[in-house]
């Protein structure tokens, strides 16, 4: 069964772009010659599919600041990712990095300490561990949750319509303003939840949505046994 948290703890390739400034062609690229790749790939008719945990957001919130803010080369990263990858799992999303011109030293594997032995001159510029405490103003945390947060936002419109998008879910239809399908509402519908459970398990939704949504899958169902 589809449950609420998967839409807040997994991201599709386009919001991941929304929330990083991350090109498809960079993802995919990236993804491609395994310098980042998601944690997850969901297989469905429409093809395999990248799904990126937050974590998986947060470190490509990083590279991204790296890549497009500070211009590193993408050799340099790559450099320091095989590097890191011999010492810490999960290094682009929780350690604490310099730039120094157009080179990379990482901190957090010995204390505070820069690790990676490069010559330290002007120009340094110190970046916070993206998965710093998300109350702290200015971390990449705070600063992707609220983004998030925002991409989540519905309009009065969306509430109570369904809808459907060929490059969302596989166009498979969706109540609007969320990647809620339809379907998880019917299978919870069949299995006896009523529309207080089903809200229960769905905060975000409304009574219009559960509504809609069971229409939907309704009218669907009337129409395939007509033909």
């Amino acid at each position: 069964m589809d449950g609420p948290d998967r839409e807040v703890l997994a991201f599709a390739g386009d919001h991941v772009r929304q929330l990083t400034g991350l090109s498809r062609r960079q993802l995919e690229y990236w993804d491609r010659t395994g310098f980042f790749s998601p944690r997850r790939v969901a297989a469905g008719p429409g093809g395999a599919r990248r799904v990126y945990s937050f974590r998986d957001l947060l470190a490509l919130g990083a590279l991204a600041r790296l890549r497009n803010r500070h211009r590193v080369p993408l050799q340099e990263l790559r450099r320091v990712g095989r590097w890191l990858a011999e010492r810490h799992a999960e290094p682009w999303s929780s350690l604490r990095f310099a730039v120094v011109g157009r080179r990379v030293l990482v901190g957090g594997l010995d204390g505070d300490a820069l690790v990676v032995p490069l010559r330290v001159g002007r120009g340094q510029t110190m970046l916070p561990p993206p998965d710093a405490d998300e109350s702290d103003p200015g971390t990449l945390a705070r600063e992707l949750i609220a983004a998030a947060a925002r991409l989540r936002q519905r309009r009065p419109e969306d509430v109570g319509a369904v809808t459907r998008h060929r490059q969302v879910l596989r166009n498979a239809p969706r109540l609007a303003g969320t990647r809620i399908p339809t379907a998880s509402l019917w299978r919870l519908h069949l299995a006896g939840h009523d529309e207080a459970e089903i809200l229960t398990l769905y905060p975000r939704l409304t009574p219009d949505d559960v509504r809609a949504a069971l229409a939907h899958e309704r009218g669907a169902r009337a129409r395939t046994r007509r033909r």
